[in-house]
């Protein structure tokens, strides 16, 4: 018995020596349920709200001023009809009200009145659970209106759902999918790229090469990188012919935005493999390490915007969301180049970022 206690307490001793042990087991309950708790929510709060208001009378006043305090929405007004397209491709806006002119009179005088909705169907659900917070802000309204004149009124909601009026869930979970393909798949080949050459002894041989380092990392790239690009093609292929997702916008800024992306992925994957030290460790970080808050924080399945604001700003570190707010404003929205520059640059200096950082950890020598 003795000696079994003492083999115990060794294997204790070796687990608490591994850092890396104990982050896996003490850190990541802790990490997982304070993702899992406040990232997954079913609800929608903090969701931009535009209004076109041609009437400014007592009644679209009081609709407004019920909007603004409303936890689900953040209320801002526009004042011409062409802005509601601009600020939908922007991102500004995920649900526009359209007041026309006379609105309260028509209450009084007819007992009715009609408002438009417009809502960004790119995310099918998202617009729906919108559609019907503004619907129940405006049946409270009419309820108290009906109670101060003791006479029926009826507030008709004209829906309109741009981008997919069809309502198709492919068209929100198609752009998160691919970024979470290509950024899981892109990181975990190039991430036991030069693991691999520490643990069957090549590296040596590497090290001896006149080759300089940048040219090491670049070369381990550029195979996973021609082979990401077949992946893309895939992808964009299942998407339109079988899942019937149509890429309204340019089919280049498209291409060059994935590659873009790609770099970024295989160039994180680099540096996880200068970081680690077996090939298991570099898919256990690439893998299980990048899933979860790709899936959670990057806008793929969850609104950031209903997200408390320290995880919102994690997510802003995340490439994947950056990628997938773009691919659904080219594919889904249809978007001029202009309205992703603010994506595009993002991701150019994440992936100058993540090389020079692969190259600095980079160890030309070996221990």
């Amino acid at each position: 018995m003795k000696q079994f206690l003492s083999f115990v307490q060794k294997e204790f001793y070796h687990i608490f020596r591994d850092v890396r042990s104990m982050l896996i087991l003490l850190a990541m309950p802790i990490i997982q349920i304070i993702l899992f708790g406040f990232a997954i929510t079913t609800e929608v709060r903090n969701v931009q709200v535009a209004v076109l208001d041609f009437s400014k009378d007592i009644s679209t006043q009081q609709i407004i001023h019920r909007l603004q305090e409303s936890e689900y929405f953040t209320v801002s007004e526009i004042s011409h009809p062409d802005e509601i397209d601009r600020i939908f491709k922007k991102g500004q806006a995920n649900l526009v009200l359209v007041f026309g002119n006379h609105f309260h009179d028509n209450l009084l005088h007819t007992g009715e009145a009609s408002l438009q909705m417009i809502a960004d169907a790119s995310e099918p659900n998202q617009a729906s659970t919108l559609v019907n917070y503004a619907t129940s802000i405006l049946g409270l309204y009419r309820q108290e209106l009906m109670r101060e004149y003791q006479m029926p009124f009826q507030i008709r909601p004209e829906v309109r759902m741009l981008y997919n009026p069809q309502m198709k869930s492919a068209y929100y979970f198609v752009p998160g999918v691919m970024g979470l393909i290509l950024m899981l798949i892109c990181a975990m080949m190039t991430s036991i790229a030069i693991v691999r050459e520490k643990e069957t002894g090549t590296m040596e041989v590497l090290l001896a090469s006149p080759i300089r380092p940048l040219y090491i990392i670049l070369a381990k790239m550029v195979p996973y990188f021609t082979l990401s690009i077949v992946n893309l093609i895939t992808i964009l292929l299942l998407a339109v012919f079988v899942l019937k997702v149509p890429i309204a916008g340019n089919l280049v800024l498209l291409a060059l935005l994935s590659l873009l992306f790609i770099i970024v992925a295989l160039s994180l994957g680099l540096l996880i493999s200068n970081i680690v030290d077996t090939q298991v460790a570099a898919i256990l970080v690439s893998g299980m390490g990048l899933m979860m808050p790709t899936m959670i924080l990057s806008g793929m399945v969850f609104p950031i915007e209903s997200m408390p604001p320290v995880l919102q700003g994690l997510s802003t570190v995340l490439p994947a969301r950056w990628y997938i707010a773009a691919v659904k404003k080219l594919m889904v929205q249809g978007v001029d180049g202009v309205f992703v520059i603010k994506e595009f640059v993002l991701l150019a200096f994440m992936a100058a970022v993540l090389l020079a950082v692969s190259l600095r950890k980079f160890k030309i020598r070996l221990q």
